[in-house]
Formats: structure tokens, sequence, C-alpha cells
């Protein structure tokens, strides 16, 4: 769907509403412009001579006329604003279910600061144009278009007189919008880099202390927040120009037609009567003449928002799952990897022909140095990333082919850098479970090892654990997230270095805990820890992304390859840490 025929959907949904606050301004247009029609005939009857009881009935009709007007300008504003908060509703609701269907590799390309500004302060923008400015445009055009015919039928003269000015307004609108449009969108993206920046920093907040960079990131900001200022200003500069400048030339289509029509009274062409009339007409077109800046202002920066929205909608997204398919049967069997090759974006391939089998109920673990596919691999297992057709098989079915909602009701993850949401601890652990009763929450907690834990929160399960689980330790968030998978109901569990921030001591308790809990559960580990892996029933050995030895803990140390040296080296550093 291309950008403006999305943006037009918004429209088609409710016709009836827009033809029903059309329809208000129309009426409230004619019960506006009928007043200089009373206006004219009364002075026409003051100089044929008028009662003071007519003059009474002739305020009381302008009185009426006026309040008239005023609830069909009420209920105007009310149904097309009203509208403009609906669309405001569904297009935020259809960016926000649009982004969390979009793959992890495009949140790896863009930043989560820029991405909030667009859902956020530009989708004000754009509703901005779609409210008030859509219906000052509109009442622009009506208002006009009506007052133009009224002027012509009283003088045609007087009227292409006061339209001289028009070109004058045309041009400078259409400076006016360009120099806006451009300005503006150089004001969105500075704020998005200002959001992004301050988003990053408040997420690293400890590292800042850490190493005292309160000052510079200080600076940083007040660079950005200058610019941001300089820009802003920029265009507020522009805006006050334009709008005297309106003013001005409002000002000279009354000169021109009070030395113009002026000259017709006095030649007998013209009565005072019409006169007045024809400058009421013109003295109503003055508001419609003025918001015509501020509805191109409003148009302008709409429209450079919503370029920015549609930038998130052509991201293209997972594609849609079938909801029956996802709510079949989760498979279970052997867990298989045939022939993997694997690279990020077309670059260099980071797997190279990976092939193992784990069978239903067996714990594999993967190992290998930093950098030799580990976490790739089970991002494919987890279809984070998409792997090769045919290459990642559950149950002898390819994870391709599964809905993405059976997929992640039949794998669980514990990946290695934890994230909680900003609730209870029983929140969080109960997050791929929301059925789950307290007992079941509490069981999975201490299979985690939360056990000890549970007893030092101020309110256990119930304490808050702040935004990202900051009150959290790097071990505590660990365990919750393994509590978490622990109490989901899935055949497959898969653990990214899910112990690397407890203690051996903690560790060993949460293995004990872990063989317990998943005894029925088909697991694969990855871990730097020999002590973690060692009770495996199968290791894969990963070196430069291709599978260099598959055995147990013992069959791999009699080998004397690179898990005997792996296992070397880490049994040096212990040694030199407790020294």
């Amino acid at each position: 769907m291309t950008g403006r025929s999305r943006f037009l959907s918004y429209f088609t949904r409710r016709p009836g509403t827009y033809a029903l606050g059309l329809g208000a301004m129309l009426l409230s247009t004619f019960l506006f412009l009928a007043i200089p029609r009373v206006v004219r005939a009364v002075l026409d009857d003051l100089a044929a001579g008028v009662t003071q009881g007519k003059l009474a009935r002739s305020a009381a009709v302008i009185l009426a006329l006026a309040a008239a007007d005023a609830v069909c300008y009420f209920w105007v504003r009310r149904i097309l604003i009203g509208a403009s908060r609906d669309v405001e509703f569904e297009m935020r609701e259809d960016l926000f279910a649009h982004l969390l269907r979009l793959p992890p590799r495009w949140y790896r390309r863009n930043r989560v600061g820029d991405v909030m500004s667009r859902a956020v302060n530009d989708l004000s923008a754009v509703r901005m144009m779609i409210g008030p400015g859509i219906m000052q445009a509109a009442n622009t055009v009506v208002v006009g278009t009506v007052a133009l015919v009224l002027m012509v039928l009283v003088s045609p003269l007087l009227t292409l007189v006061a339209l001289a000015v028009l070109p004058l307004v045309a041009v400078a609108t259409q400076v006016m919008g360009r120099i806006t449009h451009r300005r503006f969108t150089a004001i969105q993206e500075l704020f998005s880099e200002i959001s992004a920046s301050a988003q990053e920093c408040f997420n690293g907040v400890r590292l800042v202390r850490a190493f005292a960079r309160e000052a510079s990131e200080e600076e940083r900001f007040d660079r950005q927040n200058r610019d941001f200022r300089r820009q802003n200003l920029r265009l507020a500069r522009l805006n006050a120009l334009f709008f005297p400048f309106l003013q001005a030339l409002i000002g000279c289509g009354f000169a021109l037609v009070l030395w113009v029509g002026g000259r017709q009274i006095l030649d007998g062409k013209l009565t005072v009567a019409r006169y007045v009339e024809f400058n009421l007409y013109m003295l109503e077109l003055v508001w419609p003449a003025i918001a015509l800046g501020w509805v191109v202002n409003l148009w302008q920066r709409g429209t450079a928002s919503w370029k920015r929205m549609v930038e998130l909608w052509k991201a293209e997204p997972l594609p849609e799952e079938d909801a029956a398919a996802a709510g079949g049967t989760v498979p279970t069997g052997a867990l298989e990897v045939r022939g993997l090759t694997f690279g990020y974006d077309g670059a260099p391939p980071v797997l190279h022909d990976v092939s193992f089998r784990v069978e239903e109920g067996e714990t594999v673990a993967v190992v290998g140095r930093t950098g030799a596919g580990k976490s790739t691999l089970l991002s494919l297992l987890l279809r984070l990333d998409e792997p090769p057709a045919g290459t990642v098989l559950v149950g002898g079915r390819d994870v391709r082919e599964l809905p993405l909602p059976l997929l992640r009701r039949t794998l669980v993850p514990v990946p290695q850098e934890t994230f909680l949401f900003s609730d209870t601890l029983a929140a969080n652990v109960a997050l791929g479970a929301p059925g789950a009763s307290r007992e079941e929450i509490e069981a999975a907690a201490r299979a985690a090892g939360l056990g000890p834990d549970l007893a030092s929160f101020p309110s256990g399960l119930d304490t808050i654990v702040g935004e990202r689980g900051i009150t959290l330790s790097g071990g505590q968030k660990q365990r919750t997230a393994l509590a978490r998978a622990l109490l989901t109901p899935a055949p497959f569990l898969v653990l990214d270095d899910a112990f690397s921030s407890v203690d051996t001591e903690t560790e060993a308790r949460i293995l004990r805990g872990l063989r317990e809990a998943a005894r029925e559960r088909t697991v694969v580990l990855v871990s730097h820890r020999l002590s973690t892996i060692q009770h495996a029933d199968r290791i894969v050995v990963l070196d430069a992304g291709r599978v260099a030895e598959v055995g147990t803990h013992q069959e791999l140390l009699a080998r004397g390859g690179l898990y005997a040296a792996l296992a070397e080296r880490q049994r040096l550093e212990e040694e030199v840490e407790a020294a």
C-alpha cells in the first residue's frame, strides 16, 4: 500500500462522519454570510425611514443568525476534530502493530529513539494536519467561495479590485510552504536525534557515571538542543513574517476597495448600503485568508511527518500468520540442524555447513571461542533471523513452515541479555504463561534458583523490579528469565549463556533445579563454563562457524582437541583467579 492510499484509507472508513461535518460547515457558512444581507436591508430602511420596532426585529435576526452559526460551528469542530482523534487512534494502533511485526534485524539498524519520535511526535503533527488543518482548509474554501459569489452579485468591479492582491498571496503561500516543509523536516530529524541520544544516555546511565561522562553527555545534549532551538526559531521567524505580510495585503485590498467604491458612490453607481454589505463580505474573508497561512504551516508539517511515518510502514514485516494454524499442536521430537550455512544481509557466512541432532529429552551444549557463531545459531533456531529452508527442523518440520506463534510455544529462549518489564517479579516470571497460578510461579522461581532471594525482596514476588529490572542484580535478572522459561509449557528450552552472571555455587544449585524442572524437555544451551555443560548428553564444539567436534565431556577431553584446549585454558584462568 502506498503512502497516499494508506492515508486516504483512514478517511474512507468514515465517509458519513465527514459528510455530516461538511454539511454542518455549509450551514454555518450560509448563516454567517446571511448577516451582511440583513445589515444592508437595515441600511436601506434607514434611508427610507425605519421604525424602532423594525430595528429591534432586525437586531434580533442578526443575534439569532450569530447564535445558530455558533451552534453549527461547535458541531463542525466536534465532528471533524473528533474524527481526527479517531484517525490518530487508528494510525497509532496500526503503526504499533506493524512495529511489533518487524524482524529483529530491522531494529538492529534503527535507533529506538528515532522510532519513538516518529510514532509520537510525527503522529501528533499528522493529527494536527487531518484535524484543525483539514477543517480550516475546508472552511477557507467554503467561506471563500460563497463570499466571493455574494461579492460578485453586489459589485463585479469591486470584486476584481479586492482580488488584485490574490496573486501575491498565492506566491507567498507557495514559497512559505516549500520552506516550511524543508525546515520542519530538519526539525523532526533533529528531534529524533535528540530522542535517540537521550534514550541511549538514560539506558546507559550506569556506564555514563562509571566513566564520569556526565559533563560530556550534557555538552552533547546542549549542542543538539541548541541546534534544535535554532531550527525552530528559523521556522518561527518565517511564520512571524508571513502572517503580518498577509495582513498587510488584506489592508491593501481594503484600501483599494475604499478608493474605487467611494468613487462609485460619489458617481451614484453604488449605494452606501451595498458598499457596506460588500465590505462585510470582505471582512468575513479576513480570517480565512489569515488561516490560510496557518493551514499551509500545518499541512507542510503534517506531510513532512507523514513521509517519515511512511518510512516505518515501508519496512517489510514478518509474514502474516494463519490464526487457525497458530493454534495447532505443538511439535515434539528431535531438533535437527542440517547443513546450515548463514550470513547476515549478504555478508560472508557466519556459519558453514553446521549439522547436528538433539533427540527428544536430551540436553546438548554448544561451545566455542568468542565469535564462533553460537548466538547466531540459537537465533536461527528461534527464527529471530530466518534460516535457509530445510536447515532447521523441529519434530521433522521445517521451522520456516511453522507459524511464529506456534513456534514461540514450541521453543522458549533464555537470552544472554535479559529484558525485564517495569512490573512485579511475578508478572515478569509469568510473561509466557499469563494464566499461571501463584504456586506455579513460585515453584518456577525456586527451580531457577530465586528461592533464597525471595525473602530478601521487599514484597516477595510482588516486588516491582523497575525499568529493565534495574533493582535486580545481573544474576537475579538471569534467574528471573530462566524462571520465565521454566513456567512456559514449551517442549524445547534454548539457553544462551544464561548463567554468566551467577557464581559457581549458585550455578550448581540452578542446574540441579533445572534438571528436575526440565526433566522431559529438550534443552539446547550455550555456555562458556565447563561446569555448566559437562553433564550435557552431547557437546557440539564450533570453530569459526563450523562444527569442529561432537561428543560427551569425557570423550572430548580424551581427544585432546579444541574442547580440551578450551578446558585447559579455563582451568588455568580459575587457578590464577583463586591465587
